[in-house]
């Protein structure tokens, strides 16, 4: 009986409340082409640059941004590219949304959200229109 009672009081303690800044920090995206993206706070919102690539060149030159729509822009490199933007807090959710997520291998921007599953790993949802329609990654972060 002692014991049912210590769980629940400590029960409410398993599950602490996510803080609007604990996203910020350097995370690790998924797949075979990684990179580690910054991800900071500016004026009250939310962004995401590329600090370090795993594979960062192509034909021997640094990989630059040769899918984007705009051509002006194919010769940005993508170390430091900010492809996570304007994402606003959202305490009820405990998630970050209205914000716009770029994908450099296809040069496509989509809307999105992110979500922290638990302290070090991100959960990143990137749609178009609804967010039935997309995909998503798990981000762990790194020191």
């Amino acid at each position: 009986m002692h014991y049912l009672l210590l769980f629940s009081l400590l029960l409410p303690a398993i599950h602490a409340p996510i803080r609007q800044d604990d996203v910020v920090g350097t995370w690790l995206t998924a797949g075979d082409d990684a990179a580690k993206v910054s991800i900071y706070k500016s004026g009250g919102k939310y962004y995401g640059k590329i600090i370090w690539l795993q594979i960062p060149t192509e034909d021997g030159r640094p990989r630059v941004d040769k899918n984007n729509d705009d051509p002006a822009h194919r010769n940005d490199p993508v170390i430091g590219m900010v492809l996570v933007k304007d994402f606003v807090w959202d305490e009820e959710d405990e998630e970050w949304n209205s914000g716009t997520v770029y994908d450099p291998k296809s040069g496509n921007t989509y809307s999105g959200h992110m979500k922290l599953v638990d302290k070090n790993k991100l959960k990143l949802r990137g749609y178009i229109g609804i967010s039935l329609i997309g995909r998503t990654e798990y981000w762990q972060r790194v020191p």
